[in-house]
């Protein structure tokens, strides 16, 4: 039987990350006590693609993106991580090497969970595994939804996808608080900078939308075509 943790046990927040979500309290305090704080400055490369992967990553503050490039120089940004995300999970399964890479928008602070530490907290609680692998499950299938969009909707429905996506609820209003540049856009629907410029320039000009200093305010609800 699972002894109940001390109280006051330091989860980390880590009950606040949903690739833990339904594991016990005593689990997420074992997982935080082998977690290493790291903090990164803007523009620091977290992981590359290609390095060895040796574990996961959870934000605790700050914004960066993950990305992959190919081989004529083209970026294209896989997702935006924020406060309670996490990147890095599959090497908490295998030691292949990153498969994108990671760089910090702004100064960021981390959670840095190894492998090798990872497996020594399953190894007293095996259980712990099956709720881990339940939830990439689901991370897998946002997954095959992102490449089905990048696949199947045009541009203007991934630019808005995007939107209704990010946006979060303030004061009324439906705000995407990140700020995102025209690059940054095109880079995350697979598009160029020219086209997302149209797009915006269209929504505004509908009054869809307005832009200040890179944030975005939905006025009502975007079209489903252009």
């Amino acid at each position: 039987m699972a002894q109940a943790p001390r109280e006051g046990a330091d989860m980390g927040g880590l009950d606040q990350v949903d690739l833990f979500a339904g594991l016990e309290p005593e689990q997420l305090a074992a997982i935080a006590g082998s977690a290493r704080p790291r903090v990164f400055a803007r523009g620091a490369i977290i992981v590359s693609e290609g390095d060895e992967g040796l574990g996961l990553f959870i934000v605790q503050r700050g914004a960066l993106k993950a990305f992959v490039v190919d081989d004529s120089g083209r970026e294209l940004t896989l997702s935006l991580l924020g406060p309670g995300e996490y990147f890095g999970e599959l090497a908490l399964l295998d030691a292949a090497p990153r498969s994108a890479s990671v760089m910090a928008l702004e100064r960021c602070e981390l959670l840095q969970i190894s492998r090798a530490a990872f497996l020594a907290v399953v190894e007293q609680s095996p259980a712990l595994m099956l709720t881990l692998l339940r939830n990439l499950v689901r991370r897998v299938r946002d997954l095959t939804d992102s490449v089905r969009a990048l696949a199947l909707v045009d541009v203007f429905g991934r630019v808005t996808r995007l939107f209704e996506s990010l946006a979060v609820e303030r004061d009324g209003q439906w705000v995407i608080e990140r700020q995102l540049t025209q690059q940054d856009i095109a880079n995350l629907v697979g598009s160029s900078r020219e086209m997302v410029n149209r797009i915006l320039r269209d929504l505004v000009i509908g009054g869809y939308l307005s832009v200040d200093h890179h944030h975005i305010v939905l006025h009502r609800k975007l079209p489903a075509r252009w």
